[in-house]
């Protein structure tokens, strides 16, 4: 058989799929898979989110910046005060905030900030990962 005509013939076999008996089926079943792991993965993402928000509002806060210690200038020195009292303000509205909802004792054991910055960074990477993986599937 020459190029001719074996292109022709291959081209013609696969122009039309065969119709499978459970297409039907198989398409409402993977339709079902689709939706049920999208609200699963928008509910763990949700409360994945309000729960690092939250982390990073009561560790934002409790930030010390010393930027009014005695060898630095008058200007770093204002700064460093206005500074303070700003953070001194955002920290108590932030606190009472956590307070009305019942969050204020909310304690992460013994780590430090650095321990925990490090697994909210190690998260953030792998969370990152996973989308594009999921974008790479979905295109």
């Amino acid at each position: 058989m020459s190029s001719d005509e074996f292109d022709p013939m291959i081209e013609r076999l696969f122009s039309r799929s065969p119709q499978m008996a459970d297409a039907t089926l198989f398409a409402a079943e993977v339709e079902t898979k689709l939706q049920s792991s999208s609200r699963v993965r928008t509910v763990a993402l949700t409360v994945a989110g309000l729960i690092g928000g939250i982390i990073a509002v009561r560790e934002t806060t409790n930030v010390s910046l010393n930027l009014n210690d005695g060898s630095s200038p008058v200007a770093g020195r204002a700064i460093g005060q206005g500074v303070q009292a700003a953070s001194l303000n955002v920290q108590e509205a932030v606190n009472s905030g956590l307070t009305q909802f019942g969050l204020s004792d909310m304690a992460l054991g013994s780590m430090g900030g650095m321990q925990l910055f490090w697994i909210a960074a190690g998260a953030l990477i792998a969370l990152a990962a996973a989308g594009v993986m999921r974008l790479s599937q979905e295109i």
